[in-house]
């Protein structure tokens, strides 16, 4: 007998939700023995002879997670880059090769795939990954999948290991990019800081090896919201997380922004993505290395809180 289907025969994929069709895909690709992490976390893991092979795949798509007249064809390059080689990190490994597919207008001036291309490589050199393949078809939009293989020498940091009593951390400058984005969003180009972070994020790339080696529990890259992707690691380790607002240093960019835009500061920070700080939680405070910000704290229970209320603002990017 045929499995139920898991939504209505007229259910879009708004209706289903992001997540909603992720869990009924997952369903439908059964994994070999080779595979110790399939789909769920921020990139699979495999096995190999020594260590484990990491990989994660990236849709960018024109209009949605791009503009060109916001951003240069380079500064799309190391965006896309930045976001495969991002999740790789949040497991505590390093990128070393990578694929991409890239889906276009005939009447693209060729200079633009080829300035991607050289933001994409400036990118990815980062880390001393390259690009060893791809695919090249016509759309009526750009359209740009990346595919991203890395390596971990240590057990891979899950989304599933926190645990009540662990500190949250955070690494990697946050709310910088979303400020930029709502400046962009308003016709401006200032603060020019801000706008340059939401055009090529910076992350942490050499943070996500030191905490696996730290022990960190559980590690997330910050690419929806800050706030959505504690709830993911809340949602697999079966715990709860409060975020504390007064470990925040707010920035004055985000001051600025906040203040012309009548918007709060700190929901920029909360709710903000795409600037690809790692988020991960550890034992206790003398297992956070350097570097990292203690700002909140793992307990029993489910979901995530603002400073031990719910939280009424945007927590991050939504899909569908």
């Amino acid at each position: 007998m045929a499995a139920p289907a898991p939504f209505p025969p007229d259910a879009t994929l708004a209706d289903a939700g992001e997540f909603g069709l992720i869990s009924a895909l997952v369903d439908l690709f059964p994994q070999g023995e080779q595979v110790l992490v399939g789909p769920g976390d921020d990139a699979a893991v495999l096995r190999i002879r020594n260590g484990h092979v990491v990989v994660s795949t990236d849709l960018v798509v024109e209009g949605r997670h791009f503009r060109r007249d916001w951003a240069s064809a380079e500064d799309v390059g190391h965006r896309a880059a930045a976001q495969n080689l991002s999740d790789i990190n949040a497991m505590g490994g390093r990128a070393t090769s990578l694929t991409v597919g890239l889906a276009a207008p005939g009447d693209l001036p060729a200079r633009w795939a080829l300035d991607f291309a050289r933001g994409f490589a400036d990118e990815c050199a980062l880390v001393g990954a390259s690009v060893v393949g791809g695919d090249l078809t016509s759309a009526h939009e750009i359209v740009i999948a990346v595919t991203v293989l890395g390596g971990c020498t240590q057990a891979p940091v899950l989304r599933s290991g926190a645990r009540p009593g662990d500190v949250l951390a955070l690494h990697g400058r946050q709310g910088w990019s979303a400020g930029g984005l709502a400046v962009l969003g308003r016709g401006f180009r200032s603060p020019r800081v801000l706008v340059d972070a939401y055009r090529r994020p910076e992350p942490p790339y050499d943070a996500g090896r030191i905490a696996a080696e730290a022990g960190a529990t559980a590690m997330i890259d910050v690419s929806d919201g800050l706030l959505a992707d504690a709830g993911h690691i809340a949602d697999l380790s079966e715990v709860a997380i409060d975020v504390h607002t007064a470990a925040f240093e707010v920035p004055e960019p985000l001051h600025a922004v906040g203040a012309a835009l009548g918007a709060e500061p700190l929901s920029f920070i909360l709710g903000g993505g795409e600037d690809h700080a790692l988020l991960a939680t550890y034992a206790d405070v003398a297992a956070v290395p350097d570097g990292w910000a203690v700002i909140g704290a793992v307990g029993e229970g489910a979901g995530v809180t603002v400073d031990g209320a719910a939280y009424d603002g945007p927590t991050g990017w939504s899909h569908f």
